[in-house]
């Protein structure tokens, strides 16, 4: 039996936090979503660090759902460490933010991001985006091979 793929979501906005599940939910996603709620606690999560340290219990997303703009360690960070490390590299990081600044697209392209999609403003356009990534990244898309 196939386990279905976890996914990371990096926001430290509690509401979008919530959104965001909410609109899994309202979409009938059944997938496990971890939350981190800032960059230092994501790159914990990721490196298995501190209340994370027990793989089976957090183990590594088949997804990362990223927002940029947070306070320590900023979402450019979190992607540049992800992309900079062998056993993290390969995991697809979407950026989910509101900021339309083509100069974060473009930095977040060259980080190495996978996709850059804005956050709806309406609940109803916030599901039909989960569900978009859902049918591409986990149906449509063929990962990369495991190391």
């Amino acid at each position: 039996m196939n386990k279905l793929p976890q996914i990371l979501l990096v926001e430290d906005n509690p509401m979008d936090v919530v959104l965001t599940l909410d609109a899994f939910k309202e979409a009938k996603l059944k997938n496990k979503v971890n939350v981190a709620r800032n960059g230092e606690e994501a790159l914990d999560y990721l490196f298995g660090r501190s209340k994370f340290s027990d793989r089976s219990a957090f183990p590594l997303p088949s997804l990362i759902l990223l927002d940029l703009k947070m306070p320590g360690i900023d979402g450019f960070e979190v992607l540049r460490q992800i992309k900079n490390t062998d056993k993290l590299k390969r995991i697809p990081v979407i950026i989910l933010t509101s900021s339309k600044e083509e100069g974060d697209r473009t930095l977040s392209y060259d980080i190495g991001a996978n996709s850059y999609l804005l956050k709806p403003v309406a609940f109803n356009g916030f599901i039909d985006v989960i569900k978009r990534i859902d049918d591409y990244w986990f149906s449509l898309n063929i990962g990369a091979p495991d190391e």
